[in-house]
């Protein structure tokens, strides 16, 4: 094992420039497993070349930390510029940075639900990382099968949407009893909640995956990012929609 020490940012990562061309989405960093430095780096790349930056899964702590290195490595250009807007969502441990694209009037908006706030943390991600796309999205929270009566209520209102992103943890029914009473597009997400054996989403997962409801689209657990990115393929895909 060499006892080299560990490259910058700049030599471990080959930014995306060019995703939103090709995909028409922003690249993403994966902030869990990187460093404070190695993020602020990458953010600083990519706001040098004017793309957004979206980092997923960075917690309060590693957030400051992020702040006070971009602060210290930019000494050549008006910090206040290149981080403007900061935008940080705590609950769904997101950072965005830069202005994201305007939402266009009259555009298709996508509905995010999740069945109890236990599941927001991953709403929100789903619903933020669409926002850095400029897109359009609704909430509805609190509507889980354990009060069926809450979602029923909610049934009109699911019809505006063109496309429904399904968050549930436990035995994770939710994206099943939705999948059967719409007609859109519906995206599951497993949610890592629950007592016993729903403990760690995976009971939810194979419950989605089992689904009766035909249709059902289903990502990994936890994985708020991939069904917005789900849901924006989907809606780049129809005429006049491209992002």
């Amino acid at each position: 094992m060499s006892d080299a020490a560990t490259p910058p940012a700049d030599r471990l990562a080959r930014l995306d420039l060019q995703r939103r061309q090709r995909l028409g989405m922003v690249e993403a960093v994966w902030g869990e497993h990187k460093s404070p430095q190695q993020i602020a780096e990458v953010i600083t790349g990519l706001r040098r070349a004017g793309e957004l930056a979206l980092v997923t899964r960075v917690s309060t702590d590693k957030e400051a930390a992020v702040r006070t290195c971009l602060a210290a490595a930019n000494q050549d250009i008006t910090v206040e510029a290149l981080l403007h807007p900061w935008t940080y969502e705590p609950c769904a441990r997101l950072l965005m940075v830069g202005p994201p694209p305007p939402i266009p009037a009259g555009s298709a908006r996508v509905g995010v639900l999740c069945a109890g706030s236990s599941d927001l943390p991953v709403a929100l991600e789903a619903q933020l990382c669409l926002r850095a796309h400029g897109m359009a999205t609704e909430l509805i929270a609190d509507v889980g099968v354990a009060g069926l009566h809450r979602l029923l209520a909610q049934l009109e209102r699911l019809q505006e949407f063109a496309v429904l992103i399904v968050c549930a943890g436990m035995e994770g029914a939710l994206p099943t009893v939705v999948a059967g009473l719409v007609p859109q597009p519906v995206i599951g997400v497993p949610v890592a909640v629950g007592y016993g054996v729903s403990a760690g989403g995976r009971t939810a997962l194979e419950g989605m995956l089992a689904s009766c409801a035909p249709g059902l689209c289903v990502v990994n657990i936890d994985n708020g990012y991939g069904a917005g990115m789900a849901a924006l393929r989907l809606l780049n895909g129809r005429p006049g929609q491209k992002a």
